[in-house]
């Protein structure tokens, strides 16, 4: 059988999972929200802890020392060589919030990629999250419900609201264990109620982001993520009634932590390695998480918290198969970004209609090209995300509003997507107006070859799809695209109202991009029918 591989190198440790997996069990992703029991079946093969606190100093002074990132490169060069002896199929390696914040974070990319051969990927606390919900969905029966991940790391808790297993609504907030101790009880013995005191509104101060968002919410489950709440469960389970669809997972029971934080708060780090018989970088962060998941189980009122004992090791991996598998629910997964960036549309009072208008316009126009651009699916959602938002700027001013849109976009949480993805809907939608891609804009400038190329298509795209609905108003219900190569011509087959002389004549005035990138000059057929377009 395949073996796969996830590495995690986090803010408290570094951590290795190989495990052995066939596709005889795997399910499409599609079918996850609505399952009852854990689905994934894996044998493992390797899992290993190197503890390298990376965090330690990144909290404080902004920057890895040297000793942590020699330490992490010993310890990657040890994770390659057992992989390598595993014989993996593939992996996926990711550095979380310290490596994330450090200045000289790619300093540690570097050194993975010479000395250890690990092409290690910074990523995002969306992405976090989004690998976290996936591990959770195939572990925990959610169905119906409405529930809340918390996944409490080193350096951030990521929120995750669920509903019917669909994201509603994801934020990644600065506060974690880690840095909880390097801010607040660095040289502390014990923790007094003036440290207690700090904490909480430390923890406050996080939450203000996400509390508009969560300010009306009610949640059926809270589902908690990390070693930490691991432990918790551990050493305050709650009884199973074996009447509930979750009675298999692990639960924290909330009143029970509650004293057990009092009572651990009151001991140094060693009597609580000792009484607990935990490890001695478990026992000083344990408190300090315990303090996030009690304020968020008494902001929602709850009396538990599910510990189904999974994390983002667990969300690469199942990818890592379904995709070697070819399970992988690519169609749900772009639904999964859409809905994301209908989110941020929301959020900016945009022009929902004309954006959903402007998508599908967009689509029918690249799929009917595709010969032409040979663009690939992915490609396909981000003209889709850029074609959707490309007017959220509107939200700061009119004028110069593809700028705005540009920079709300590359600044957005949008789920499943890449930061690299990210800058290129970013770029179609600054382009869709006024002046076209030009190396001398930054923006532009600073997207790799192949990113520059495909932005100068899709926005060429977006361009006609967006003059053809240049009122918005809705005129223009469909569009169909013939090629006439041998004569360059792109020839427009417009399905709508009669009245839109407007609209054409954007079209032709806005079309100059796609024919300097396809050597195509656009033509409209005369208005024959305005039956659909087949």
């Amino acid at each position: 059988m395949p073996r796969f591989a996830a590495i995690d190198v986090g803010s408290n440790a570094l951590r290795l999972r190989i495990v052995e997996a066939d596709g005889s069990s795997r399910a499409p992703t599609a079918q996850l929200a609505l399952l009852h029991e854990p689905i994934s079946a894996w044998r493992d093969v390797v899992s290993v802890r190197a503890p390298v606190r990376l965090g330690g100093e990144v909290f404080q002074t902004g920057r890895l020392t040297p000793a942590s990132i020699g330490q992490a490169a010993a310890a990657l060069k040890e994770f390659r060589r057992q992989m390598d002896e595993a014989k993996i199929a593939s992996y996926r390696a990711t550095a979380t919030s310290a490596v994330r914040e450090a200045q000289n974070g790619s300093t540690l990319v570097e050194r993975a990629r010479r000395e250890a051969g690990i092409d290690l990927e910074v990523i995002e606390g969306v992405e976090e999250a989004r690998l976290i919900q996936l591990a959770v969905g195939r572990r925990v029966p959610i169905g119906d419900q409405r529930v809340l991940l918390i996944d409490v790391g080193g350096g951030s808790t990521e929120l995750t609201a669920l509903d019917h297993g669909e994201s509603t609504f994801s934020i990644s907030l600065p506060v974690g264990a880690v840095r909880l101790i390097e801010a607040y009880l660095r040289g502390a013995s014990t923790i007094d109620r003036e440290r207690t005191g700090l904490i909480r509104e430390a923890i406050d101060r996080a939450l203000v982001e996400a509390r508009p968002h969560l300010a009306r919410a009610t949640f059926d489950a809270l589902i908690g993520t990390g070693g930490n709440v691991e432990t918790l469960a551990e050493l305050c389970p709650l009884a199973p009634s074996g009447r509930e669809p979750r009675a298999h997972v692990p639960t924290v029971d909330v009143a029970a932590a509650k004293v057990l934080f009092a009572k651990m708060s009151a001991m140094s780090t060693a009597e609580r390695a000792r009484a607990f018989g935990l490890r001695m970088d478990r026992a000083d962060t344990l408190v300090p998480a315990t303090a996030i998941f009690l304020r968020l189980a008494e902001l929602f009122g709850v009396r538990s918290i599910l510990s189904p004992g999974v994390g983002l090791k667990d969300g690469i991996l199942e990818e890592l198969v379904d995709r070697y598998f070819q399970v992988w629910d690519a169609a749900r997964e772009a639904e999964g970004v859409l809905a994301a960036c209908g989110r941020v549309g929301a959020r900016y009072g945009f022009d929902a209609s004309h954006g959903a208008l402007v998508m599908h316009l967009a689509t029918r126009l690249f799929d009917d090209i595709q010969r032409e651009h040979g663009l690939g699916e992915r490609d396909r959602l981000l003209l889709r995300a850029a074609a959707l938002l490309h007017d959220i700027g509107d939200f700061v001013r009119y004028d110069g509003h593809h700028k705005h849109s540009h920079y709300l976009i590359l600044h957005a949480d949008i789920m499943g997507l890449t930061p690299d993805e990210r800058a290129i809907v970013a770029n179609v939608a600054r382009y869709h107006r006024k002046s076209v891609p030009d190396p001398s804009h930054p923006n532009f400038r600073d997207l790799d070859k192949e990113g520059r190329a495909k932005v100068r298509a899709l926005a060429a795209i977006l361009r006609i799809a967006d003059a053809l609905d240049r009122e918005h108003l809705g005129k223009v219900k469909d569009v169909r695209a013939d090629v006439d190569a041998p004569r360059g011509r792109l020839l427009l087959a417009v399905v709508g109202d009669e009245d839109r002389e407007l609209e054409e004549w954007t079209v032709r005035a806005k079309s100059g991009l796609l024919k300097d990138v396809f050597g195509l000059e656009v033509e409209l057929i005369p208005r024959s029918s305005s039956r659909p377009v087949g």
